[in-house]
């Protein structure tokens, strides 16, 4: 076989199941060798960041690779910022780069799309990937690659691979996957023996979960374990949709001051506090009611342990969950007397103006009558508004926040599941990447796609209400939607909504976009708790 092939089977069996891509000329070749071949299905794009968030997304969905092929320099550069938002949210993005072939790179001439060096890519995707490797030896290439790709496992973080256009049809061997890496067990024993001491002493215990059960695949053993444990758990806002179909003992998602108060009592007073693949980041803990007590948390990301003053490096999430698991089965439970989260719904057909909260309600109505549906949300109301939608599965960009990731994910979501997806995003975000939903006919995706239309960046304006910046243009989206493919429905009152829902969901074949007219200021009743919750603290 040659490196191409070698490199794309070596995708497959460490767990890919699709690509997404843009070709160009320095990536032409490897771009053949995927379409003829056929090992891992291909969708193009428009724009490197859509491919960027599509295949983030499809990574989230499958707890496992997801894989980007761009060209050389205007391709990669253009992909750096949905790269840094999967490395800062801790996703297994495989980042492939065509990339000037080693003959032309000795001929002494720049050459077109190198920016300083022809190495600076690659060491600007040093700062955005946890291990960068490139293909410059067919006979290395095999071991470079299985290195690559466990550690993205491994990690789960981006790699990135760089692949020179005259080696890809070079002989090569094929990958042999790296055994995982060992686990101190006499370490291991001790982390969750003294977790299971401090549990089991509690007067009142509860678990708090982030994006890495979802990132290392483990949500049904985490489910296991809060049931087994009698364990109240309550999501971070980046968590928003973990533990969807598993009996856990949900209560709800942790915003501090902006979320509601019983549940963030809850959280803040616990005196055992177990958090599990929790990011420390502002969006998770900078609006919360008073400061956790470090002494009472015990916290478990990036394969380290703390508690206390105690500290365990070298903890695979996998292995400690299974530990406690063990030692779980010897309990009799602990208390768990919480309740559940309750969502609003049952949508007015009236005329009155529709608000965020009547969205949540509509969507609510819908899925109850219809299914559940997956959630690809953009930044801004409309991923607070999600807040309020019952708990589905959801991929949003909740900590680095970056803007346009709802359309190409909502996208990479259908590719990866097959399942419709319902996407939330702001006017500003369509400006963006909205244009890619012109790719769904010839990929066979059909999204609901609804969109939040107050003519405004309303996010920056909640904090920021004087700026006339803030102001955008009606673009006519639904017209948009007609004209690209799919069904657009534009909506100003709640009955109007409605109908559109109603239409939407029972449509299938093509893209559904409904336009929804919002008064500026008209803020969720989430966002409007967040904005004034920072502005208390800030």
């Amino acid at each position: 076989m040659n490196l191409a092939e070698s490199l794309l089977y070596a995708l497959k069996d460490h767990g890919a199941e699709e690509i997404f891509g843009i070709p160009g000329d320095f990536a032409l070749p490897f771009f053949k060798v995927m379409e003829e071949s056929s090992i891992l299905p291909l969708y193009t794009l428009s724009h490197e960041p859509a491919v960027g968030f599509a295949a983030d997304a499809a990574a989230r969905w499958h707890s496992g690779l997801g894989v980007a092929a761009v060209t050389y320099g205007a391709g990669a550069l253009n992909m750096v910022n949905p790269v840094a938002a999967a490395y800062a949210e801790k996703s297994p993005l495989v980042v492939i780069s065509g990339a000037p072939g080693l003959q032309e790179r000795g001929a002494g001439l720049l050459l077109h799309h190198q920016a300083k060096t022809l190495d600076s890519q690659l060491q600007i995707y040093e700062q955005i990937t946890c291990d960068q490797v490139v293909l410059d030896d067919p006979q290395k290439a095999p071991a470079k690659i299985a290195r690559a790709l466990r550690n993205c496992l491994l990690h789960s973080r981006p790699v990135y691979i760089e692949l020179p256009r005259d080696q890809v049809f070079s002989p090569c061997q094929a990958v042999d996957r790296l055994p995982s890496v060992s686990t101190d067990i006499d370490a291991l024993d001790a982390c969750a023996d003294e977790i299971m001491e401090q549990l089991l002493a509690a007067q009142n215990p509860l678990m708090l979960v982030g994006v890495e059960i979802r990132r290392f695949g483990i949500e049904s053993k985490v489910a296991e374990l809060a049931r087994k444990l009698a364990l109240p758990v309550a999501t971070t806002f980046m968590g928003r949709g973990l533990l969807v179909n598993t009996d856990a003992p949900l209560i709800g998602t942790y915003l501090g001051v902006a979320g509601d108060q019983t549940l963030t009592r809850e959280v803040e007073s616990s005196d055992s506090l177990l958090m599990l693949g929790v990011i420390m980041s502002d969006t998770n803990f900078g609006i919360s009611q008073r400061q956790l007590n470090l002494r009472e948390v015990i916290v478990a990301a990036d394969g380290e342990v703390s508690k206390g003053y105690h500290r365990y490096t070298d903890i695979p999430l996998t292995d400690l969950v299974d530990a406690l698991l063990t030692r779980a089965k010897e309990t009799n439970g602990l208390r768990q007397d919480k309740e559940a989260a309750v969502y609003p719904s049952g949508l007015l057909g009236d005329d009155r103006a529709i608000t965020p909260l009547e969205i949540a309600k509509g969507v609510n109505d819908m899925m109850a009558q219809h299914g559940s549906m997956p959630i690809a949300s953009d930044v801004g109301d409309c991923l607070f508004t999600a807040l309020d939608i019952d708990n589905t599965e959801l991929v949003a960009p909740g900590y680095y926040a970056t803007m346009g990731f709802g359309a190409p994910a909502g996208m990479g979501i259908q590719a990866a599941s097959g399942r419709r997806p319902l996407i939330l995003l702001g006017d500003g975000a369509f400006q963006m990447t909205g244009w890619e939903l012109g790719n769904c006919p010839r990929h066979g995706w059909d999204p609901i796609v609804l969109l939040f239309n107050n003519k405004s960046w309303e996010m920056l304006r909640t904090f920021q209400p004087e700026s006339k910046f803030n102001d955008l243009d009606d673009w006519g989206y639904a017209e948009i939607a007609n004209q690209i493919g799919g069904v657009g429905h534009k909506v100003s009152t709640c009955k109007e909504l409605a109908v559109a829902l109603e239409q939407a969901v029972k449509q299938r074949g093509k893209f559904q976009l409904i336009e929804i007219m919002l008064e500026r200021g008209v803020l969720s009743p989430r966002l409007a708790s967040f904005a004034k919750g920072v502005k208390r603290l800030h």
